[in-house]
């Protein structure tokens, strides 16, 4: 019998060779859970700085995290994803490192550019082709995105589809840390630029998108499953909260 996770999010894992420098810089591998390593030449840095991108893993957002809609199932979400991805073909992004809204990532270096286009289709489309698996937001998790500090924009976003940044708000971006404060954010981009900069010499490679789950509340995201623009999957230790 399948496992039912508490919720569900599509996401971008990124490939090689940013997956692996980001799930060590936030200290958790989304595939197995486990921790990692500092990054080489990495020495030490503020837990504090990534406490909250590591609960959801290193990710972008297509679907933000959702509970299931009644009538739908973990099986369905599964069958629905692997034939989204199906419909797809590889694109290139290059990237680079940004502050956004208070916190570091790593963002498109330009969203106009056919790279940064093509990204904004595939979270377009993956906002609405799998929004009917998401069920309504309660009251408690539209208050946790501070409706009052949104633009009118952001409001209706959040409103129609449970997302203050979707559509005409929507600015891809791979979290690497929390909210800082000035000093802080200084010293973080700081390291990042010294440590990573070398990975944005080239494009980001966009073949897949995958399942991550959330067993229980609170827990940290997991991945359940990749899927490749090719077919291919490749599961992740959440795997059982798709199929039995």
């Amino acid at each position: 019998m399948t496992m039912q996770a508490h919720r569900y999010a599509i996401y971008l894992a990124p490939a090689e060779p940013f997956r692996t420098f980001g799930a060590q810089w936030l200290g958790r591998d989304a595939d197995t859970g486990n921790p990692t390593p500092l990054p080489a030449g990495i020495a030490s840095r503020p837990a504090e700085w990534v406490k909250a991108p590591a609960h959801y893993a290193l990710h972008a957002t297509l679907k933000p995290p959702f509970r299931l809609a009644d009538g739908t199932d973990a099986p369905m979400l599964d069958a629905a994803a692997r034939a989204f991805a199906r419909e797809r073909a590889a694109f290139d992004a290059p990237l680079t490192l940004c502050a956004l809204r208070g916190f570091l990532a790593w963002c498109l270096d330009d969203a106009r550019a056919q790279g940064g286009k093509r990204m904004h289709e595939l979270a377009d489309d993956c906002m609405r082709a799998f929004d009917h698996f998401r069920a309504p937001a309660t009251p408690e998790e539209v208050s946790r995105r501070r409706p009052d500090q949104l633009t009118a924009a952001q409001r209706e976003m959040l409103d129609a589809w449970g997302y203050p940044y979707a559509f005409d708000t929507f600015t891809f971006h791979i979290t690497l840390s929390g909210m800082l404060d000035a000093d802080n954010e200084a010293a973080a981009f700081a390291q990042l630029s010294a440590s990573s900069g070398r990975l944005l010499e080239g494009p980001l490679h966009v073949d897949a998108l995958s399942l991550f789950v959330q067993p229980e509340p609170g827990a940290d995201f997991i991945v359940a499953r990749h899927y490749g623009f090719d077919g291919t999957t490749v599961d992740g230790a959440g795997v059982g909260y798709l199929s039995a």
